[in-house]
């Protein structure tokens, strides 16, 4: 920016060429500039790392998601995901590609008012209930082993007889 005789900086058009004023904390690039300039080098950033990982043999790949809002902006975020070959199978309970939530005895849809048991399965209103569905969970052990983490055993040293 350049300073007049009185010291006060003149505008400097975006280095862009947008025709909006940059400024000097965004290397000279009006703010919407300055978010795409910075949201390319994320995203060149994460391919590099992927590309990095793939080569090195890891299991994990990244994926970068851009959303982008009605006002022109968009952010990115990178999720680590596991290899297809390492992820636990699913048991009814997560919403997969091939369809939509259903009940784990019925299979009848239950969208968002699914009911997850303990036993790690998703059920609709009528099976929800662990008597329903022939439920593998043990209640009874898991509050025997839930109160003895509670309560632990204490013991007095014994006295000495005299």
């Amino acid at each position: 920016m350049e300073q007049n005789e009185a010291g006060i900086q003149a505008p400097v058009l975006c280095v862009n060429n947008c025709g909006f004023f940059g400024i000097v904390a965004t290397m000279n690039m009006c703010s919407k500039c300055y978010k795409d300039t910075v949201l390319k080098q994320e995203q060149a950033r994460l391919a590099a790392s992927s590309i990095e990982s793939i080569m090195n043999g890891s299991g994990k790949s990244i994926d970068v998601v851009v959303v982008s809002s009605h006002d022109g902006s968009a952010e990115s975020s990178a999720v680590t995901a596991q290899d297809s070959r390492t992820q636990p199978e699913n048991n009814g309970g997560e919403n997969t590609k091939d369809g939509p939530k259903r009940c784990s005895a019925c299979r009848k849809r239950v969208g968002l008012t699914g009911f997850s048991c303990r036993c790690g399965n998703l059920f609709c209103a009528v099976h929800r209930y662990f008597d329903k569905h022939e439920c593998q969970f043990d209640y009874q052990k898991a509050a025997q082993d839930s109160i003895s983490k509670a309560n632990p055993i204490v013991k007095a040293k014994k006295l000495d007889k005299i």
